[in-house]
């Protein structure tokens, strides 16, 4: 169960409690506050808080003193206009900070996105919660044949059950190991700094995580492709739900022409020309490796 019933009754405290302010409000965005949105069995994704909206993109881009007299069909032309030609900066003025329970495995790849804040529930002063993710029956998967980082056919049957079972069995006995070892009854107790290596790469953490746009579409870019591994790939995605409310042009924008485009080499726009004037080109006469071709040919077909 990712929530205790009283970090519910914290969360709906929070959530009862208004202020008034001057300063830019999402209606989207205020919806989800605090509120915890479930992944995977015992993790979640709740915004903490965050700054900014549509309009603060456009006021950075238009550098105004408000909201101007531009109308909405402008503002939302404006932000396609800088997601389609790259102007990242006025996407980095709206922020939002993120509380996430997660697997530590999960956790060492999310890290790997560098642009942003994060503090991590810590091990050295804290006992972690015996809380493990066991993956569902239809997410154990054999090695791809294809690629080297991913995963292939659904285990099935009795390789699947033994699997789960080595899981169950192996997290829940090196948590004993670690309770054992920092006991205190009868003995000094190792220090938490050490026993925590003990620990298996499945146990759940938790951190705060602040970023900003235009370095949050980064990170969903490649996080919520359907390329990306399975238990980040959740995460990413109720994270994109929550920004598809926060700011709507912004992430149609997104999803238009990162999410749902393409970018293409000088030598394969020459290619597509060469087409749309009727000419047969193949990989031998492209100019392209086997695998840009390869690459090549995908999106064409999209």
């Amino acid at each position: 169960m990712p929530l205790s019933p009283e970090q519910k009754a914290e969360i709906e405290a929070s959530r009862g409690q208004t202020a008034q302010t001057l300063r830019v409000v999402s209606p989207g965005m205020e919806a989800h506050l605090y509120t915890a949105h479930e992944v995977l069995d015992h993790g979640f994704v709740r915004v903490i808080d965050y700054m900014g909206d549509d309009s603060a993109i456009c006021q950075a881009a238009r550098v105004s003193y408000g909201k101007g007299t531009k109308s909405v069909q402008n503002d939302e032309g404006l932000i396609r206009y800088l997601m389609r030609h790259w102007h990242s900066t006025p996407f980095e003025m709206c922020e939002i900070k993120l509380h996430v329970k997660l697997p530590v495995f999960v956790a060492r790849q999310w890290i790997r996105h560098r642009t942003a804040n994060v503090n991590e529930y810590s091990a050295r002063y804290s006992i972690m919660d015996r809380e493990f993710y066991i993956p569902a029956p239809e997410n154990i998967a054999a090695q791809s044949v294809v690629n080297n980082q991913g995963r292939g056919e659904v285990l099935e049957g009795e390789e699947a059950a033994r699997v789960l079972e080595i899981l169950k069995t192996d997290s829940g006995r090196a948590y004993d190991n670690y309770e054992a070892m920092i006991s205190q009854d009868g003995q000094q107790g190792l220090a938490r700094e050490l026993a925590r290596m003990n620990l298996p790469a499945n146990i759940y953490t938790q951190w705060y995580w602040k970023v900003d746009l235009h370095n949050l579409f980064h990170f969903l870019r490649l996080r919520a492709d359907a390329h990306a591994q399975y238990e980040i790939r959740v995460y990413a995605e109720a994270i994109a739900a929550v920004v598809a409310d926060w700011v709507p042009f912004a992430y149609k924008a997104f999803e238009d022409y990162r999410m749902g485009g393409a970018t293409l080499s000088a030598t394969a726009m020459e290619c597509v020309r060469r087409m749309l004037k009727g000419e047969t080109v193949t990989q031998e006469t492209s100019g392209m490796s086997k695998g840009e071709w390869r690459e090549f040919e995908g999106v064409l077909r999209g």
